[in-house]
């Protein structure tokens, strides 16, 4: 068993249903919710909410604060996993990993998606540059000053350029908003 297992993944091993319960009993997996288990003597990552979270959605992406928090571009920490999923999509259910979910259009829910593995588990992510221009597009949910913390510290450690973060910010339809505070960071060197 590798990081956080459904149980249609044990199924599709060939081990029952009856078996995890046992295992579960016995203390060589935990439960982390319906259907959701991972072994005790797991190493857990720093990351291990966000591979919990995309276990339970696989069709959302790690986005906003979670986001800047993954690439290391902000001191914030967040309560909770910002998870979007399109508009249409299935809302998560409520559990113990604590969740906030936003609906986006296809458009940039399938735009500037990476993929990254924590525990064995593949994590969709946006990226740096988009995931700033986004704390601008939801700045009222997430605070203008997380957005300038994440725009000022994306260009300070170099993992995103200008330009990138300009293109994202066009595309989520916040350029305008976004482009006086590029221009003071970039003056100010």
């Amino acid at each position: 068993m590798h990081g956080i297992m459904r149980l249609a993944e044990f199924t599709r091993a060939g081990v029952t249903a009856a078996t995890v319960s046992r295992m579960e009993k016995d203390g060589e997996v935990v439960r982390l919710a319906r259907g959701l288990y991972q072994r005790s003597d797991a190493d857990l990552d720093a990351h291990h909410s966000l591979a919990e979270a995309a276990k339970r959605y696989p069709k959302g992406v790690v986005c906003l604060i979670s986001a800047l928090a993954f690439h290391d571009v902000t001191d914030q920490i967040p309560k909770q996993v910002w998870l979007a999923i399109g508009r249409t999509d299935w809302t998560p259910r409520a559990s113990d990993v604590s969740v906030r979910v936003l609906r986006f259009s296809d458009d940039l829910l399938a735009r500037d998606v990476e993929t990254h593995v924590v525990e064995g588990v593949p994590v969709r992510v946006f990226g740096v540059a988009k995931s700033v221009a986004d704390c601008f597009r939801h700045r009222r949910k997430v605070g203008l000053d997380v957005a300038l913390e994440g725009l000022q510290e994306a260009l300070r450690r170099q993992k995103a350029t200008p330009a990138e973060i300009a293109r994202a910010a066009d595309a989520g339809g916040v350029g305008t908003v976004i482009r006086p505070y590029l221009a003071a960071l970039i003056a100010n060197g």
